[in-house]
């Protein structure tokens, strides 16, 4: 077994053990790294400590990502070439890990680290909004939507469950489709609602076109979602269709 110096902070604390052995033998075990790429990791991370995310661009935040994953080399064109396939730091994130894998320099320590941020940022944005009045915490709710569905590459339903209180007590994905259209069953989403006890709900879904402008088949199915829910006593509060930095509400639209 090999053991590593836990104060060696050029480490990953996740990493595929493969990789880091091609790492040591390209630099020689136990090299420093090279005074250039030192330097940059050392500005980089004084620039964000000093003026937060948004004194960095995509490609910067996520060489900052991509240190801990691959701590002995320049991963600048890494992650310049990631921005270019996918488009913005969001969409990496949330790439599919087969995508990923098919950048070069990608390996299975990188899509780790990838998907441990989308991760925590989901998480976080979740925090906001479980277990809390929904209807008075509205942009957090929004928000926590284009955290966990505005870069996906398909479309994808969720349903958003209230009590009483209008407190959210359950988010659950219901469908999953193609790039434009997702499946979605009225009989279903009112009976999961009864299953949780569940007295209003909120429709969710993305657009991966990114513009989140409403169909005709979006508009008819949230009426008939809302017909299904009404006959049980169950208050549909709204539609949001979630598109790239920009959101549809029905109520607000008008189609509620």
């Amino acid at each position: 077994m090999t053991h590593r110096l836990a104060s060696d902070p050029t480490l990953p604390l996740f990493g595929d053990p493969d990789e880091a052995r091609e790492a040591a033998r390209r630099v020689g075990a136990g090299a420093k790294l090279p005074s250039y790429i030192a330097d940059h990791r050392a500005r980089l991370r004084a620039r964000f400590m000093e003026g937060g995310a948004q004194a960095l661009p995509d490609y910067e935040l996520l060489e900052l990502v991509l240190f801990r994953a691959l701590p002995r080399q320049d991963v600048k064109p890494l992650a310049r070439r990631l921005i270019d396939t996918f488009g913005d730091f969001g969409r990496v994130l949330s790439a599919p890990t087969a995508r990923l894998m098919q950048v070069t320099g990608v390996g299975p320590a990188v899509v780790q680290e990838l998907k441990i941020v989308e991760a925590a940022g989901q998480r976080l944005a979740r925090s906001k909004v479980i277990n809390r009045p929904v209807l008075s915490s509205w942009q957090a709710l929004v928000e926590y939507c284009h955290a966990t569905m505005a870069h996906r590459e398909t479309e994808q339903f969720r349903v958003l469950f209230l009590d009483r209180q209008n407190v959210l007590i359950a988010d659950e994905e219901q469908a999953r489709g193609t790039v434009d259209h997702v499946p979605v069953y009225p009989r279903e989403v009112v009976k999961r609602a009864l299953e949780l006890n569940a007295t209003a709900l909120i429709l969710v879904h993305n657009h991966p076109s990114g513009d989140p402008t409403p169909s005709e088949a979006d508009i008819a199915m949230t009426r008939a979602v809302e017909a299904a829910a009404a006959v049980l006593g169950i208050t549909l509060h709204d539609h949001l269709i979630i598109g790239r930095g920009r959101e549809v509400s029905f109520r607000a639209a008008g189609h509620l």
